[in-house]
């Protein structure tokens, strides 16, 4: 084992967009010289290599696969290249590395073996909504995916609501098929004075970003099926 430990980028990846609108020069740099990658997704970590103009062949990269059903035993052969003084990208399937994503356990194994850890810029579906809402920045939560079960939803949303009312914005998500139902569950149990921004496609060319009362999306429901949405709610 190297005594000179490399070190751990966190590299953002697109959230739909091509990577030109958000790619910095440092982070076309990184990634330039980087030979190892932890990827929760080898298809999208190549193109956003491509995107960026890397010209680096691909079967010189060693990518190592992170997800849901990775082994918590297997983790530390993710980071045994840090170990050996290699400097190692963490690539988002979309978006920012371990903010609602996988990686955080990661980077917590990198902090005990006193490993460097260094966030690169990149898109956040949960800041950029939360810019774009009109609604309180200074307090907020992102509640993540709601419950599936409906009852549980309703549930959940009402916690939300009261939540929302004491000045916290509230932000929450659900998989691209649920959402109508996600939206007509808030439209039938919250208030209708409360405020919904609902920010679709984030970064792309269809993007949508819009806040309105519940009272008023009611009035004029939108289709959101199968589109990338974050929900953000508020007094």
């Amino acid at each position: 084992m190297s005594t000179v430990k490399g070190k751990l980028y966190l590299i953002p990846n697109t959230l739909g967009s091509n990577a030109d609108k958000y790619a910095t020069v440092q982070l076309k740099a990184t990634i330039e010289r980087l030979n190892v990658f932890i990827v929760e997704e080898i298809r999208s970590a190549r193109r956003l290599i491509r995107q960026l103009g890397v010209m680096k062949p691909m079967e010189e990269i060693d990518f190592r696969m992170l997800n849901e059903h990775t082994p918590r035993q297997d983790f530390s052969l993710l980071i045994e290249p840090l170990l050996n003084g290699h400097d190692v990208g963490l690539v988002s399937e979309a978006g920012v590395p371990c903010v609602a994503d996988p990686g955080s356990q990661v980077v917590e194994l990198a902090h005990d073996a006193g490993i460097k850890v260094e966030p690169l810029v990149g898109p956040s579906s949960i800041l950029l909504a939360l810019m774009a809402s009109g609604l309180n920045g200074q307090r907020f939560t992102f509640n993540g995916y709601l419950p599936r079960e409906r009852a549980e939803r309703i549930k959940k949303l009402k916690q939300i609501e009261q939540l929302a009312k004491s000045g916290t914005t509230q932000l929450f998500m659900d998989a691209p098929y649920r959402n109508n139902q996600v939206l007509d569950d808030v439209l039938a149990n919250c208030q209708s004075s409360g405020k919904l921004c609902i920010a679709s496609n984030i970064t792309c060319d269809n993007e949508r970003i819009n806040t309105k009362t519940l009272a008023e999306w009611a009035n004029r429901k939108p289709d959101l099926n199968k589109m990338p949405v974050m929900f953000v709610f508020g007094f």
